[in-house]
């Protein structure tokens, strides 16, 4: 299911409204987003949480708004203002200094994050009092773009990028390269891989179909989320092997599929499970119990 995240919900919120509305068993969801922000929030249910972790490796397009001359320790509009600055750039300042947030970058991520320091949770030491600083890290950002300048004190943008980046740090980073500060006041993820706005749906309506027991118009396949993985389609026999913790054998010129790395098994039409390619050798590595 593809839902679209409300203002003022954690992910976790979300995930257990879906779960609770739907009577799934197993739940899991594709991508934390933060209470202030909206928007895509892909949620597993039952086997599908096996391609959970394909879902949040997957790029990811965000709008956000980011506010100049402010500085907060949360690095968006909830936490308290820790700095101020009456410096405010112009367009051509911004654009003239986005190249240098494309490609493959380091970003320190917030302090306020559920990033883990000797196994607590970064926010709770942080709330505590005892902010960490944490290292820089590799994140990949593919593009970003001035959407908006509605004032001088505010400017929207989007941005694709890869797993692990953050946007409040990204504002953060931008308001410094500017010569000022900078935090997120609105933020929406409009994109995980290939789920987009116009597939997701409000939770009310979620809640309204399942009263009906139609809550089925919003699922999807699970091999939905695993769209860019090559697909390798085999026989009974074969998938039984694979079922069984068996490799099977392909041929080695096998069109279509790459010499190694991670396949999806396809079975009549369904999705058998994940297996990984080594020359003529498919070995099984996730099965799906469909």
């Amino acid at each position: 299911m593809i839902v679209d995240k409300p203002l003022g919900l954690t992910s976790t919120q979300c995930l257990a409204r879906v779960r609770r509305m739907t009577g799934a068993a197993k739940a899991g969801h594709g991508g934390t987003l933060d209470p202030l922000a909206t928007g895509i929030l892909p949620i597993a249910l039952g086997e599908a949480t096996k391609t959970v972790a394909y879902v949040m490796g997957a790029g990811k397009t965000y709008r956000f708004t980011v506010q100049w001359g402010a500085a907060t320790a949360t690095d968006d509009a909830e936490g308290e203002v820790i700095a101020r600055s009456d410096s405010r750039p112009d367009r051509t300042a911004i654009e003239a200094i986005l190249p240098r947030f494309t490609g493959e970058i380091m970003q320190r991520p917030p302090a306020y994050s559920a990033l883990k320091v000797d196994g607590a949770r970064a926010y709770d030491l942080a709330r505590a009092g005892n902010a960490p600083a944490l290292a820089p890290r590799p994140i990949r950002i593919d593009a970003i773009r001035l959407i908006d300048l509605p004032d001088a004190d505010h400017a929207v943008f989007e941005v694709d990028c890869g797993k692990g980046a953050y946007v409040r740090a990204l504002a953060r980073d931008l308001g410094e390269a500017l010569g000022t500060y900078g935090h997120v006041t609105a933020l929406r993820r409009t994109r995980v891989g290939r789920f987009s706005e116009d597939r997701a749906f409000s939770l009310d309506s979620l809640d309204d179909l399942c009263h009906k027991d139609a809550a089925h118009a919003y699922l999807l396949p699970v091999e939905t989320a695993l769209d860019d993985i090559p697909a390798l389609v085999v026989t009974g026999p074969q998938a039984e092997r694979l079922r069984h913790g068996q490799s099977i054998r392909i041929a080695v010129a096998a069109p279509g599929l790459p010499p190694e790395g991670e396949l999806l098994v396809m079975a009549d039409g369904k999705a058998v499970g994940m297996a990984e390619r080594s020359a003529d050798e498919v070995r099984p590595l996730r099965l799906f119990n469909l």
